[in-house]
């Protein structure tokens, strides 16, 4: 059990002006003496890093450090785990399976572009169609010159994530990279769930 802490002079007079300032509830009741229990602070423990002060001329530099950096499209949409059976997913990924429809957003900006894809990604589950094409595109390289770097690829970043929220969400299975046969990397491959 804790023992209680007493309160200094200072902490004293503030609690005499806050308890002043108060209305009781109950006027009848009398005001009861405060007793403060302290508690512990954990503060975190601050280790100072001095990266160069360990560094000799000469040695190696320590690459097991990792970066901020957002992990490529590509890159996560072939980590995230498989919804769909391994077999067909092999062979959507070799290019194996022929896609049963195609939706090219070439040259669309985006609030053209996710418009079209909610109309065709639904169209193809509500007519029964398991795999679809969404072409997007590589993007251009451009730099207009300004001070804010910009992504080239605008669609082809933006659809996975489209894909990713409702309405779209509960009619897609897997989302995959499409094949170079299919677009490479300016192109995804849509598993799409069996119409209920």
């Amino acid at each position: 059990m804790r023992r209680p802490r007493h309160l200094s002079v200072e902490e004293r007079a503030l609690w005499d002006r806050v308890a002043d300032s108060a209305i009781p509830l109950d006027p009848q009741r009398p005001v009861e003496e405060l007793v403060i229990i302290a508690r512990p602070v954990n503060r975190p423990v601050v280790r100072e890093i001095d990266p160069i002060h360990h560094f000799m001329l000469g040695e190696k530099a320590n690459h097991k450090r990792g970066h901020d950096l957002l992990p490529s499209i590509t890159a996560r949409l072939t980590k995230a785990p498989l919804q769909m059976d391994s077999k067909a997913h092999g062979k959507m990924t070799r290019g194996k399976l022929k896609p049963e429809a195609r939706l090219d957003l070439h040259g669309m900006t985006m609030s053209e572009a996710h418009p079209e894809l909610i109309a065709f990604i639904l169209g193809s589950q509500a007519i029964g169609r398991r795999l679809v094409l969404v072409i997007t595109g590589k993007g251009k390289l451009r730099d207009d010159g300004g001070p804010i770097p910009v992504r080239h690829g605008v669609l082809r970043h933006q659809v996975p994530q489209w894909m990713a929220l409702p309405p779209l969400s509960q009619a897609i299975l897997q989302v995959t990279p499409a094949h170079l046969t299919h677009g490479g990397h300016g192109a995804y491959y849509v598993y799409l769930r069996k119409n209920r």
